[in-house]
C-alpha cells in the first residue's frame, strides 16, 4: 500500500505508480490551460524582443514560462509521468490554436516534460520543494536549448548557444521551477487540491 506523505509534509514514502482518473483529467486540464495561455505568452516574447536585441540569447530568460505546465503538474498529481502529460498537452493545444511555432512545440514539450520528470526522478518522486521544483525547471531547460538551437536558431555560434543555454536554466529554475510552486501553493490554499497530496498534507497539517 503506497501512502501520500510521511511526516514531513513534502516527503511521501514512495512514488504514486498508480494513476486514477481524476489525475489523468487534471493532467489534461492543466495542459490544456496552458496551452490557452501560451497563446498570450508568445505575444509578450514578441513585445519584449527589442529588448534582446543587442545579444538575442538573453530571451532565453523568458524561456521558463513554457514548462509551467510540466512543473505544476508534476508537484500537483506527483505520479511518474504527470509533467510530461501535461507537457505534451499544453505543447498540442498551441498549435491548435494557431501557435506561430506550428508542431514543432510538440518537440519542445517532449523536452520540456522530460526535463522536469528528471528533476522529479532525482529525489525519487519522494521530495516536491522548491529544490526539486527549480531543478527541474532547470533541467528542462538544458535539454530545451539544443532543440531550438537545431529547429530555430542554426546560424547561432556555439557561444550564442551556450548564453542561451544558461539564461534558459536560469528561467527554468525561476519562471518555471519557483513560479510553478507558488502557483500550486496558491490553489492549495484555495481547497481545489483537496483530492490530491498538496491538498491532503495541507489538511493534515491544520489537523495537528
Amino acid at each position: 500500500m503506497t501512502t501520500e506523505a510521511s511526516a514531513d509534509p513534502h516527503l511521501a514514502t514512495g512514488p504514486l505508480l498508480r494513476w486514477r482518473t481524476v489525475d489523468l483529467i487534471t493532467a489534461v486540464m492543466i495542459g490544456v490551460a496552458f496551452g490557452i495561455a501560451f497563446i498570450g505568452w508568445a505575444q509578450v516574447t514578441n513585445l519584449t524582443q527589442p529588448l534582446f536585441l543587442a545579444l538575442p540569447p538573453l530571451g532565453g530568460l523568458l524561456g521558463g514560462f513554457w514548462w509551467l505546465p510540466a512543473v505544476v503538474g508534476g508537484l500537483i498529481i506527483r505520479r511518474p509521468g504527470a509533467a510530461l502529460l501535461a507537457m505534451l498537452v499544453g505543447a498540442s493545444v498551441e498549435p491548435l490554436l494557431g501557435g506561430q511555432w506550428g508542431i514543432s512545440t510538440l518537440g519542445s514539450g517532449l523536452f520540456q516534460g522530460i526535463g522536469v520528470e528528471l528533476g522529479l526522478l532525482i529525489f525519487g518522486y519522494r521530495r516536491f520543494t522548491a529544490l526539486s521544483a527549480m531543478l527541474g525547471g532547470l533541467l528542462a531547460g538544458l535539454l530545451e536549448t539544443p532543440y531550438e538551437w537545431l529547429t530555430y536558431y542554426q546560424e547561432w555560434a556555439v557561444g550564442y548557444v551556450l548564453i542561451y543555454g544558461v539564461a534558459m536554466m536560469i528561467s527554468g529554475a525561476l519562471l518555471g521551477g519557483l513560479v510553478g510552486l507558488a502557483l500550486v501553493k496558491a490553489l492549495t490554499a484555495t481547497g481545489v487540491l483537496a483530492p490530491f497530496p498538496p491538498g491532503r498534507e495541507r489538511a493534515a497539517a491544520h489537523r495537528i
